[in-house]
């Protein structure tokens, strides 16, 4: 039978009890150990927080070790979880999802059903979203996920594949392409990747409004893949390009025209105006149309569409910059 250990890096999230309890409720052969990272930043860890969700695994409790990551990001986090793994593979979830009912088995069948020469298998995400009316922006976003490549919200690797690329890039600090660009690594190694059929649901956790604008700082992180990868890894990691070129040129457009009305020429100062005007309504409306068109959601794509395209182009030229002699990545000493 095919051993698995798992990997589950956590804040301590209120969500984080549900995904234990799934997991202690899954079917089928049970993981080999559960190694629960807690990467809250100092004394903070300390807290009893973690009580509860640890009493929710029942007999996998024995099975479970918790480790601490000092606060360093996601990546930084299942990396300290690899090192204790001693399972030829390494399943690794988010706190915020719930693995299905029969997920032990289907992920053990998943496994063993890999070739040789495959170096991971993701499983399928599934993002239930509200029936009754159109998704909001944040939820739209969400339920991307079930369209992604090689998200960690659940996927297995080969502990022995991980090891030969040195793990994660611990460079990636938030959860935002640290999987893509180990996936590419594991690829270029001679690995290959499928898509298995176990199934993990993935809710749509509450957000602030002003959640679309702090997600900008991945623009930061694209920065680092282009370094890492080429310009074309947007083709290799097989991801939406995104609006970045668009943001860059409304940006400009708005400073042209901040610039042109302080020199004096007001006509021309106008005609800059107007081209940031037509492109932040642009950005507002492909927003809002697909949505439920509350006052709310309205309001809240108004604002942070004029805010996001100064957000996303800083974040990323601040990125290239930050990044600009990025060498590959090297696995930290354990």
């Amino acid at each position: 039978m095919t051993s698995y250990a798992v990997v589950i890096p956590t804040l301590a999230r209120d969500t984080l009890a549900d995904c234990l309890a799934a997991l202690a409720a899954a079917t089928g052969p049970r993981p080999e150990q559960i190694v629960l990272v807690d990467d809250r930043p100092g004394p903070e860890a300390e807290a009893g927080a973690l009580e509860y969700p640890l009493g929710v695994l029942g007999d996998l409790r024995a099975r479970t070790v918790v480790l601490h990551s000092g606060g360093r990001g996601p990546a930084a986090a299942r990396n300290t979880g690899l090192r204790a793994v001693t399972a030829p593979w390494t399943a690794f979830l988010d706190d915020d999802v719930q693995v299905g009912p029969h997920w032990c088995d289907q992920l053990v069948q998943d496994l063993a059903e890999a070739a040789p020469d495959t170096g991971a298998v993701q499983g399928v995400i599934a993002v239930p979203l509200p029936g009754e009316r159109r998704p909001t922006d944040w939820e739209r976003a969400t339920a991307g996920l079930a369209r992604a490549r090689w998200i960690t919200a659940d996927m297995a690797y080969r502990t022995e594949a991980l090891k030969q690329v040195g793990g994660f890039d611990e460079r990636f600090t938030r959860a935002f392409r640290e999987d893509a660009d180990l996936a590419l690594r594991v690829l270029a190694a001679g690995w290959r990747i499928r898509q298995g059929r176990r199934t993990t649901r993935h809710p749509v956790r509450p957000a602030s409004r002003w959640v679309s604008l702090t997600q900008q700082r991945g623009n930061a992180d694209d920065a680092l893949m282009r370094r890492l990868h080429g310009p074309d890894w947007w083709e290799k990691a097989v991801a939406p390009r995104g609006r970045i070129r668009r943001h860059a040129a409304v940006t400009a457009a708005a400073a042209a025209a901040l610039a042109l009305a302080a020199a004096g020429r007001p006509r021309a100062a106008a005609l800059a105006g107007l081209g940031w005007a037509a492109g932040t309504a642009e950005f507002a409306w492909a927003r809002i149309a697909p949505g439920p068109r509350t006052r709310y959601e309205v309001t809240t794509m108004l604002v942070t569409s004029a805010l996001i395209p100064p957000a996303a182009t800083w974040h990323r030229l601040s990125g290239a910059w930050r990044h600009r002699n990025a060498p590959a990545w090297q696995e930290v000493a354990a």
